[in-house]
């Protein structure tokens, strides 16, 4: 193994794929997306189904923390106050439900074409959270990954296959990639030269480190990436709502970037410090 860094891999192989576009499409060519991908993107769930699967979700989630809270009671381990746990699922309740509720309005300008219903691509962001938050939490390939992220040389002692672990990690990442394009590429309507160039890579990273997990690895959830994803959307989004020119957008991105890279610094040293 040449133990090249996986970042500059990854910089290496996004650098190479755009050559592939490029032989592929032409030159400025394009390349249009039609049927059941193109729905997926400007189509909305039904408002009845929504709201069926918003309190499905609702319940379903109150029910597993009140489930785990009382099994930890009753095995005597450590859990968090009964307070706590409906101050959350209250917390996850208001914003799912307040959510369905703001897309089921109509949306649209014309009353002769409503536009109303939760997006499709919304059910499937959720579905892909669920899974992957599962996959960390709940299994032995979530737990070795973290133990890598914490202390790679540990996992190895520990008997933990880091190659084979990390290769893994590679491949469910660049599998999420793939599907996170084609969602852009159907939302845009079709793929050009041009997607996926500029500062995407980057802002696929500070998504991530912004929403919380780690750069030194063995911290960070799935929900942060989404999390910091929603916030370096937001951003541009607002700026503009405000009438602010390109270079404010890239100054705010690039401080709460910082922000957030410097309160992860800092609780890195504070664990160090404690020796947690």
């Amino acid at each position: 193994m040449l133990d090249i860094p996986s970042f500059v891999v990854t910089l290496a192989f996004f650098l190479g794929l755009q050559a592939v576009g490029l032989v592929i499409l032409g030159n400025g060519g394009d390349l249009a997306i039609r049927g059941v991908l193109r729905d997926m993107a400007i189509k909305n769930v039904p408002v009845a189904v929504g709201w069926i699967a918003a309190v499905a979700i609702t319940v379903g989630y109150a029910a597993l923390q009140l489930l785990r809270h009382r099994s930890q009671v009753r095995r005597g381990l450590a859990h968090k106050p009964i307070a706590l746990v409906l101050l959350q699922v209250a917390v996850v309740a208001a914003v799912v439900l307040g959510l369905t509720a703001v897309l089921s309005t109509n949306r649209g300008r014309s009353p002769a074409f409503p536009i109303e219903g939760v997006p499709w691509v919304v059910p499937i962001v959720v579905v892909l959270l669920l899974l992957w938050t599962f996959v960390l939490r709940s299994t032995r390939f979530g737990r070795h990954l973290y133990a890598i992220g914490g202390n790679e040389e540990a996992a190895r002692r520990a008997g933990i296959k880091v190659v084979r672990i990390k290769i893994a990690a590679f491949v469910i990442g660049s599998s999420m990639a793939a599907v996170s394009g084609l969602l852009a590429a159907a939302d845009t309507g079709g793929v050009s030269t041009g997607d996926g160039a500029g500062n995407e890579l980057l802002y696929a990273v500070g998504a991530a480190v912004i929403g919380g997990t780690s750069l030194f690895g063995g911290r960070g959830r799935v929900i942060d990436g989404v999390i910091g994803g929603f916030v370096i959307a937001t951003i541009p989004n607002g700026l503009g709502l405000l009438d602010q020119g390109s270079e404010i957008n890239f100054a705010v991105t690039g401080v709460v970037l910082l922000l957030a890279a410097s309160v992860d610094a800092i609780s890195r040293r504070r664990r160090s410090s404690s020796g947690v």
